[in-house]
């Protein structure tokens, strides 16, 4: 099943009264509540999500910035967003797919059954003709249940990825070399792990074509041969390449500590420079 659906389609299944649960989990770093921009203009019926309190935990900094949230907090919240099991979920943002993806991985790996990021996501709706609604939306709870989340990579597992397969660190490529770091402790990158920063499967604030992405994995090394898993700063990109590898046809685990977890954790090694 493809984890995409266009503006075009979303429109054409909601007028057709099919079930369909919309989720606008619009969240940036440097702006990380996106309730006002919800309040002010949303697709009709999209629930607001809260990417901090419903889709990660808050620990320790050796937790990482965005932990997973426990098995029955995150079935409260689907509940509460309206998800039952015969609904479909399509989940969208403004910045690149970031934040809707981690809610993808998040339902998908816990068991919900069909869940899409709106390609091209609130812009694209915009440009393809759709209206927006204000105000909040409530509505009635779901019924959903969910299961403990399936192919998440701990940090031990993390390490010794890159001996049987292929790690992946989706973030910048200054970030990936070591020659910045702008929000954890210590620069560089697991060692092992190849750069495949999220821009390079996007073009226009929409994904590329599946065989587009297939090339940009095979040219950092995940060519399909062997496993692939992937992090990136806090645990919210990597699950945008698990996307990524989906729309493609590779299967990738997402390691959600990812550098914030790994640097915050003494005696952890640091690699810096190109790809290896």
């Amino acid at each position: 099943m493809n984890p995409l659906i266009t503006p075009e389609e979303l429109a054409r299944r909601r007028e057709s009264g099919a079930p369909v649960r919309v989720l606008d989990v619009r969240y940036r770093l440097d702006r990380p509540d996106g309730r006002p921009d919800h309040l002010a203009g949303h697709i009709p019926g999209a629930v607001y999500v809260d990417m901090d309190t419903e889709l990660a935990a808050h620990g320790a900094p050796e937790d990482g910035r965005h932990p997973l949230p426990s098995p029955d907090r995150l079935q409260d919240a689907a509940r509460r967003w309206g998800i039952s099991a015969d609904d479909t979920v399509v989940v969208y943002d403004d910045y690149g797919a970031v934040s809707a993806a981690r809610a993808w991985w998040l339902l998908t790996r816990s068991g919900a059954d069909d869940v899409r990021v709106l390609d091209g996501g609130l812009r694209g709706w915009i440009d393809a003709g759709g209206v927006l609604e204000t105000g909040e939306v409530v509505p009635e709870p779901g019924t959903i249940e969910l299961s403990p989340v399936k192919g998440a990579v701990d940090i031990h597992r993390a390490a010794s990825w890159p001996e049987r397969g292929v790690l992946l660190d989706a973030r910048a490529p200054e970030r990936y070399r070591g020659e910045t770091e702008p929000y954890d402790p210590v620069a560089g990158h697991i060692p092992g792990a190849r750069n495949l920063p999220a821009a390079a499967v996007m073009e226009a604030g929409r994904f590329r074509d599946a065989e587009s992405i297939r090339d940009a994995f095979a040219a950092a090394g995940a060519d399909g041969s062997t496993a692939v898993a992937a992090y990136c700063g806090s645990g919210l990109t990597a699950a945008h390449t698990a996307l990524a590898g989906a729309v493609a046809g590779i299967p990738v685990a997402v390691y959600p500590g990812s550098w914030s977890q790994w640097s915050n954790t003494p005696g952890r090694p640091v690699a810096t420079g190109a790809n290896p």
